[in-house]
């Protein structure tokens, strides 16, 4: 029941934000639907229907829908543990290809149609006082010429993206946001091992449910 309403939780407020902000943190043109929106969308869906599985399996002690509950959850448990290790293993290629695809992505900045993007690169900037995947010049190619956009600037102001490198911020957005994770490590791990856990424990429970039944069945008959 608590992994239903979760999933319901998580739906509506990626649908919220699907509606209020549209594409919002789109940064990959890669993956233009790689939005937090539809990622939160498509996990509630997904967490929703597990737990609803397992919530009537549970109910009606239905050996099939408890096994497929199970099943469910050993396979994203497994996903988890697979992305994880592949993430680790093959973090240095994973780096560049993202740096890549994000100063692609600046291309689109501002263009018709790409206003999620525009709007997170904006409060990137902003708040985390750099501009850039790299550096500042990787504006220059969107551009072609020497110019920044005006989130970029040191004290904001209408074209200031048009004045000199000395007004605009020089750290990399790339290592800021990095460095940011890295700083949040410990939370993002805590997170992590409480899903682990909650994961590990429907396992459990699903496994013993259905073992109950089975009992039961055989008693019966």
């Amino acid at each position: 029941m608590r992994k239903k309403l979760g999933g319901c939780g998580i739906l509506g407020v990626g649908i919220w934000l699907a509606v209020t902000q549209g594409n919002f943190a789109t940064l990959s043109s890669s993956f233009p639907s790689l939005s937090a929106a539809n990622l939160l969308i498509v996990t509630g869906t997904f967490v929703m229907i597990i737990g609803f599985v397992g919530c009537i399996g549970a109910i009606k002690e239905n050996k099939c829908l408890l096994l497929s509950f199970f099943i469910m959850l050993l396979i994203v448990f497994l996903l988890e543990l697979t992305v994880v290790i592949l993430f680790f293993v093959y973090t240095d290629k994973i780096d560049k290809y993202a740096q890549r695809d994000l100063k692609k992505g600046l291309h689109l900045y501002g263009t018709d149609g790409n206003i999620g993007l525009t709007n997170a690169w904006s409060i990137i900037q902003t708040d985390f006082r750099c501009c850039g995947v790299s550096n500042y010049t990787d504006w220059f190619e969107v551009y072609n010429t020497t110019r920044v956009p005006d989130s970029c600037c040191l004290e904001f102001s209408e074209n200031c993206g048009l004045h000199s490198p000395g007004t605009w911020w020089k750290d990399s957005c790339y290592e800021a946001v990095k460095i940011w994770l890295q700083e949040n490590l410990l939370a993002v791990g805590i997170f992590g091992l409480c899903t682990v856990l909650v994961q590990i424990l429907g396992l459990t429970f699903a496994m013993t449910m259905y073992c109950q039944v089975v009992k039961a069945d055989t008693y019966c008959a």
